[in-house]
């Protein structure tokens, strides 16, 4: 996808979860297809933890070029961090605010820039457009498997009723 098209991507990022969640009765938002299965709370609060990782990989990648990324493991973050009793809204609202103070450092940036990139431990060089081509789609992402979480809710209820 094209740099233009990936900043559009990121800078909508938000509004796309926000209509999203409009979707979604808020009796769904806890329900676990499967034990290993993330729900629609547990989406929306990693989206918030990976969005506050990805403010900082780009700030790396733009401050300190050709330096270690830091990594994590989303399921033991959402085991620890009790992913599952958080809050929706302050999730919400810090993705909101990393998102678009990221998006306003990023989309003026010169051209030399976007070819900074940090190392990923297993992926190797990640330059900035890299970055920003996992970051613009990784709402779409989260929102296509809250869609499946909400069918299997309604075919659950289906089932019970």
């Amino acid at each position: 996808m094209a740099r233009s098209e990936n900043l559009k991507n990121f800078r909508n990022g938000f509004e796309k979860i926000r209509t999203a969640l409009q979707n979604y009765p808020k009796q769904a938002f806890d329900f676990k297809p499967s034990p290993e299965r993330w729900s629609i709370r547990e989406i929306i609060i990693h989206l918030a933890d990976s969005e506050a990782n990805a403010y900082i990989r780009c700030r790396k990648i733009l401050a300190e070029p050709g330096s270690e990324m830091m990594v994590y493991d989303q399921d033991k973050w959402a085991q620890e961090l009790k992913y599952k009793s958080q809050d929706i809204d302050l999730a919400l609202e810090l993705f909101a605010d990393l998102r678009i103070v990221t998006y306003f450092l990023i989309k003026s940036l010169p051209e030399e820039k976007w070819s900074n990139y940090i190392i990923h431990p297993e992926k190797g060089r990640i330059n900035l457009d890299d970055w920003l081509e996992v970051y613009s789609n990784h709402v779409d992402v989260h929102i296509n498997q809250m869609n499946r979480n909400l069918a299997e809710w309604q075919n659950s209820k289906i089932k019970t009723d």
